[in-house]
């Protein structure tokens, strides 16, 4: 693996330093897939004690150049792949075209925060479908849009005897409202434990959050939570490209 490199005194944090030189030697050393040694070896290499390690190796996995995958280990990854979100002026969830893959659905109260957006009362329960998105037969991406009883009343006279064929019947009347615009929020988090096992990721792994507020008849007529692998993912945005940036603290809504 060549020669070891000390770390000397930088005026960046040493971790920091450590992920450059990283950096370097995955570009030189690596190839896409390759499984890199273990982290007593790497700091044994580089000098450094195995936290500075982690803290790298962590920011690395961050940025989507490493992945962490069970059973198997670190392994140098892909390139991003690009992920289109649309502009404010695409359709509902569900049109003809929409790159999700509806799941299942539910009937629950939604986080506070969703609740506050879509100006329900606490407690009250609201549709939940779930959704998922594959890219290259990888999961990238999955979905909670949270839709209120107001925005589906005739929602009780369809005959859906499935969570899926529920899921499907709520948005096929969601598109009966006339969309009247969308604005879209992204933010870094971590992966909970639900999304992790969804996206085939370890629990605490990088993601990217978008919430979607939906229109419709002068208010938020359904609010959609999607995380997607930071790892995997670059995101793309249609003619609008407003992204919101966000110092508060991590969302919980997803």
């Amino acid at each position: 693996m060549g020669t070891t490199t000390q770390l000397e005194s930088v005026p960046e944090p040493k971790y920091w330093h450590l992920k450059t030189v990283l950096t370097e030697a995955l570009d030189t050393e690596f190839a896409v897939g390759q499984i890199l040694p273990n982290e007593r070896d790497l700091a044994a290499r580089f000098g450094v004690a195995r936290a500075t390690l982690r803290q790298a190796l962590e920011q690395l996995e961050l940025e989507g150049r490493l992945q962490r995958r069970r059973g198997v280990g670190t392994t140098v990854a892909p390139p991003r792949m690009g992920v289109a979100v649309g502009s404010d002026d695409q359709d509902w969830p569900g049109a003809l075209g929409d790159a999700w893959q509806t799941a299942d659905c539910e009937s629950a109260a939604a986080p506070a925060a969703v609740a506050r957006m879509l100006e329900t009362a606490d407690g009250e329960a609201v549709h939940i479908v779930r959704r998922s998105r594959v890219s290259h037969g990888q999961p990238v991406a999955a979905e909670l849009l949270y839709i209120p009883e107001s925005s589906v009343p005739d929602l009780s006279a369809i005959n859906a005897p499935s969570p899926s064929a529920r899921a499907r019947a709520v948005l096929r009347e969601l598109q009966r409202l006339g969309l009247e615009g969308q604005d879209r929020a992204v933010e870094l988090g971590s992966a909970r434990a639900d999304d992790a096992k969804e996206l085939d990721r370890l629990p605490g792994s990088p993601v990217l959050v978008v919430t979607t507020r939906y229109f419709a008849e002068g208010r938020t007529a359904a609010v959609s939570v999607a995380t997607y692998r930071a790892d995997t993912c670059r995101l793309t945005f249609g003619d609008s490209g407003g992204v919101e940036i966000h110092h508060g603290p991590e969302r919980q809504a997803s």
